[in-house]
C-alpha cells in the first residue's frame, strides 16, 4: 500500500495499533497515528481531541528475553532523527534508554511517510511516538495484571518491568511478550501520557546511537556499503545542464585496467522554462569497473563530444547584468500589497534605499552523493542515503522502466545532508547503471561531480526602499526581488513568501518579483529561502535602526510590537528570543575595543524562533573574526535531547558562517565554476567562535524541529556587527567579494 493511501485512516480499537506475536514470544507493536496529532499537549488523555491519523509512525520489538527493539523510520543524516524519534517511544514505553537497541527501518509503508527535511521529523512525531509506546506499556500492564490475578490500577512501570508494589512482585516486558501479543488493542482514548514531570529520557543528554561506530570507523554510511559481486560506477555528465552524448571514444576506455562496462546514458531530461523537481536522468557515460580508482582513472580518458543545448551561454556576470536592468523596470508580479506605499514614502521623513544580493551555494556534504543497486529478475533493490526515500523509488522506477511494487530500498545513514539529498538524481543513476550492466553496482559521487551537479540554493537581488517618520518608525516598506524563473513561475526555493517579515507588521508594504531565466537546478539549501532572506531583511532593518538613531534591539522590538499573534507569527515569542539573547550578550553595556562591534538578527523559520548576537573584531586590513556568538531560541516546551539540539544549533553557525564569507557558485558559458572545497571553502576550526552559547526560552506549545530555524539569524549578526565596528555596510554575499577574509 502506498503511504498516500493511508491518509483517510481514522484512530479506533484495531487501527490505532497493530500488534502481532513474533516467533518465539516475542511481540511487535506498530502505531498508526496522525502528523497533525502532535499539536496536542505535553500529557494527559491520548485520544482527547485527536485527528484522523493518516500514517504508521514507528515500531516496537520485544523479544522474550527483554530486549528492545525500536525502530527509527525516518533517513538519518545527521540531525539525529535516528535517535529522537526512538527517545519518544522509549519514554512512554518506560524502559531504560541504556538498554535500547536502535535500527534504521527500511522504506515501507507500515511506517508511513519516511522522509527527513524541513524540521518536520519532531513536530510530526512528538505525540504520535510517545502514543505507540504508551499504547504497549498499557498493554503489558493488562497482560501482567491478568497474570497475577490484580487490578491494572495497583501496577506501575519501570525500566522494561511492571511492578506490584503491596506484594514486592516484577515481571519484565519479555516475559509478558506473548501474552500482551494476543491482547485487544485498548482504545487510544484511554491512554494517558507522562506528566513531564516524570520525563525520564525527554529532556536527557543522550549519545547519538551511531556515534560509536561512527568514531571508530565502523562501516555506517552509503559510501561503506558493499555486496557479494559488486562492481564500482562513475558516471561522467555533461558540463552544462541537460548536455547530451554526440560521441565518446567507447571502445577505448573499455579496454582499460579494471573495466568492465562502459555505455552511453541517453538524456531523460525534460526541456522546461522552469525545471521540476527531478526533471529526469541526465545524459552521460557510465564507467563499471573493478573498484572505483579504476573507474575514475578510465574517466580521465574520457573524450566525450557534447552537444551542450541552450543553456551554454548563460553567465553570473550576465544575470547580475540583467537583475540590475529588471529592477529599474515595473516588477513583473506583485506577491503583496498592503496600504499605500507610494504615500507615505512622499510623507516620510526620511527614504532609504539599498541594493543587496546573494549568491548561489552547494550543499557540499562531506559525503558525495552515493547509491548501491541490485537488479536481479526485473527486480531492484536500492541502498540509498535519500532524504526522501519514497520519491527516489518513484523517479528510479520512472528512470528503469519497473513498478514501484518492484523496487525495496534500504535506508543508510547518510554523511551530511542539508537539503541536498532531498532530490533522488542518484538514486535513478544506479539504479539505471545496475540494469543495464547486469551487475551489482555501487556508484558514487566524485568531490567535483557533487558541486557540479547540485540543486544549488538559488541566488537573487533585492532592491529595497523604506521610509521613516519623524519619530524613526517605519511607515513604507517596498521590495523589488529579481529572482530566477519564467514570469510568475519562480525555480526550487527561489521564491519569498508575501508573509515573511515584517509584512504583517507594517501598515503600508509592497513585496513585488521579477524572474530572468536560469539553466541550473535549484533546491532546498538548510533553511530553504531563509538561509538568504533574513541577511537581507534584517541587514535592511538595521541600515533604518541606524538611519532612525535607534539602538538596534529596541528599534526590532518597537517593530515587533505588542506580543500577540499576527498571521501565524507569534510577536511575544520573537520578543523573547530578541530580549533573551540581547540580555545573554550584555548588549549595550560592554566596552568594547574599537574594531569590534556587536550585531543583532533575528529570524522566524520552520515554526522555530531565533535571535542571534555575534561579536565580531574587524582588522585594518578586513580580517574577520567572530569572538562569541550569543543565541535564543523558542522551539515549544520540551528539547528532546539538549545535547543533540546544542549541536545542531551550534552547527547552524558554523554552516552559517561558511555560506556567508566564500562560498558561491558561478557560472561562465553554461558551467559551473568551482568544483571543490578550495573554491567553495567550509569555516575552519581556527576561523570558528571559540564560543557559541545556547539558550531557550521554553513556551508551552509542542516542541518544533531544529535543523532549519538556527541558522538564519546568524548571517544577519555577523553582518551588522562588522559595520558596527567598521562601519562599513555589507550588501553583497560573498563576504570575499567585498575583500573579507577570516582572521
Amino acid at each position: 500500500m502506498k503511504s498516500n493511501a493511508l491518509n483517510n485512516t481514522k484512530i479506533g480499537r484495531r487501527n490505532f495499533l497493530r500488534v502481532s506475536a513474533l516467533t518465539g514470544g516475542g511481540v511487535m507493536f506498530g502505531l498508526y497515528a496522525n502528523a497533525q496529532q502532535q499539536q496536542g499537549g505535553r500529557g494527559g488523555r491520548g485520544g482527547a481531541g485527536a485527528a484522523p491519523l493518516p500514517a504508521p509512525s514507528a515500531f516496537i520489538k520485544v523479544d522474550p528475553n527483554g530486549r528492545v527493539t525500536l525502530y527509527g523510520k525516518n533517513p538519518e543524516a545527521g540531525s539525529g532523527i535516528k535517535n529522537t524519534l526512538p527517545m519518544l517511544i522509549a519514554e512512554e514505553l518506560d524502559v531504560d534508554w541504556k538498554n535500547v537497541h536502535v535500527e534504521q527501518a527500511d522504506l515501507d509503508a507500515k511506517y508511513g511517510g519516511q522522509s527527513t527535511g524541513g524540521s518536520t521529523g519532531t513536530p510530526n512525531g512528538w505525540r504520535p511516538m510517545r502514543m505507540v509506546g504508551a499504547t504497549a506499556r498499557k498493554m503489558f500492564v493488562t497482560a501482567a495484571a491478568q497474570q497475577w490475578n490484580v487490578p491494572e490500577t495497583e501496577l506501575t512501570t519501570s525500566g522494561g518491568k511492571v511492578l506490584h508494589a503491596s506484594s514486592n512482585r516484577s515481571i519484565g516486558y519479555g516475559e509478558l511478550a506473548a501474552k500482551a501479543a494476543a491482547l485487544p488493542v485498548p482504545d487510544a482514548s484511554t491512554i494517558t501520557l507522562k506528566d513531564p514531570k516524570n520525563y525520564k529520557i525527554i529532556g536527557k543528554d543522550t549519545k547519538g546511537v551511531d556515534v560509536h561506530q561512527i568514531v571508530t570507523g565502523q562501516p555506517v554510511f552509503g559510501i561503506d556499503m558493499t555486496l557479494p559481486g559488486m562492481l564500482y560506477a562513475s558516471f561522467h555528465k555533461g558540463p552544462v545542464f541537460g548536455s547530451k552524448v554526440k560521441s565518446a571514444n567507447i571502445d577505448e576506455i573499455k579496454t582499460l585496467p579494471g573495466v568492465k562496462h562502459v555505455f552511453v546514458v541517453e538524456s531523460q531530461v525534460q526541456d522546461e522554462k522552469v525545471m521540476s523537481r527531478e526533471p529526469g536522468l541526465e545524459g552521460g557515460v557510465a564507467i563499471v569497473a573493478d573498484t572505483w580508482w579504476a573507474a575514475q582513472q578510465a574517466r580521465k580518458k574520457l573524450n566525450v563530444t557534447w552537444d551542450e543545448g541552450k543553456w551554454a551561454t548563460q553567465s553570473s556576470t550576465e544575470h547580475e547584468r540583467k537583475a540590475l536592468e529588471l529592477s529599474k523596470q515595473p516588477p513583473m508580479t506583485t506577491r503583496r500589497k498592503d496600504g499605500d506605499v507610494d504615500g507615505a514614502l512622499k510623507s516620510a521623513a526620511k527614504v532609504v534605499e539599498a541594493a543587496y544580493q546573494f549568491p548561489h551555494i552547494s550543499h557540499a556534504p562531506l559525503e558525495p552523493q552515493n547509491c548501491t543497486a541490485r537488479f536481479e529478475n526485473g527486480k531492484l533493490e536500492l541502498w540509498t542515503t535519500s532524504q526522501t526515500p519514497a520519491g527516489g523509488r518513484s523517479l528510479a522506477a520512472k528512470t528503469c522502466g519497473v513498478q514501484e511494487s518492484d523496487i525495496t530500498v534500504h535506508l543508510v545513514r547518510g554523511g551530511g545532508g542539508f537539503g541536498r539529498r532531498l532530490y533522488n538524481d542518484h538514486m535513478a543513476e544506479a539504479g539505471f547503471i545496475a540494469k543495464t550492466a547486469g551487475v551489482p553496482v555501487k556508484l558514487l559521487w566524485s568531490r567535483e561531480d557533487d558541486m557540479a551537479h547540485d540543486y544549488y540554493r538559488p541566488g537573487g537581488f533585492q532592491f529595497l526602499k523604506a521610509g521613516l517618520d519623524n519619530s524613526g518608525k517605519i511607515v513604507a516598506w517596498r521590495n523589488h526581488f529579481v529572482t530566477f524563473g519564467d514570469g510568475e513561475a519562480v525555480v526550487a526555493s527561489g521564491a519569498m513568501q508575501p508573509n515573511e517579515f515584517p509584512a504583517r507588521f507594517l501598515p503600508n508594504l509592497e513585496l513585488h518579483f521579477s524572474t530572468m531565466p536560469l539553466g541550473i537546478r535549484t533546491g532546498a539549501l538548510r533553511a530553504p529561502g531563509s538561509n538568504s532572506y533574513a541577511f537581507v531583511i534584517q541587514s535592511f532593518i538595521d541600515e533604518l535602526a541606524h538611519a532612525a538613531g535607534k539602538d538596534p534591539v529596541q528599534f526590532r522590538l518597537d517593530l515587533l510590537g505588542e506580543p500577540v499573534m499576527r498571521e501565524g507569527y507569534h510577536a511575544g515569542r520573537m520578543r523573547g528570543v530578541v530580549e533573551l539573547a540581547a540580555q545573554k550578550s550584555g548588549w549595550g553595556k560592554r566596552n568594547l575595543p574599537k574594531g569590534t562591534g556587536m550585531g543583532i538578527g533575528f529570524h522566524f523559520s520552520h515554526a522555530g524562533y531565533f535571535a542571534e548576537v555575534a561579536e565580531v573584531a574587524v582588522s585594518a586590513d578586513n580580517k574577520v573574526k567572530v569572538n562569541k556568538v550569543w543565541m535564543a531560541g523558542d522551539i515549544g516546551s520540551d528539547i528532546i535531547n539538549p545535547r543533540m539540539a546544542e549541536n545542531l544549533c551550534q552547527g547552524a553557525v558554523i554552516d552559517g558562517l561558511s555560506e556567508m564569507m566564500a562560498q558561491e557558485i558561478t557560472l561562465e558559458k553554461g558551467r559551473v565554476q568551482q568544483g571543490n572545497f578550495d573554491k567553495h571553502p567550509m569555516v575552519r576550526l581556527a576561523q570558528a567562535p571559540p564560543e557559541i552559547e545556547v539558550h531557550w526560552n521554553k513556551s508551552d506549545n509542542p516542541p518544533t524541529g531544529l535543523g532549519e530555524p538556527a541558522l538564519p539569524p546568524i548571517l544577519p549578526a555577523v553582518a551588522n556587527a562588522i559595520f558596527a565596528a567598521t562601519g562599513k555596510r555589507v550588501r553583497t554575499l560573498p563576504l570575499a567579494k567585498s575583500g573579507f577574509r577570516w582572521a
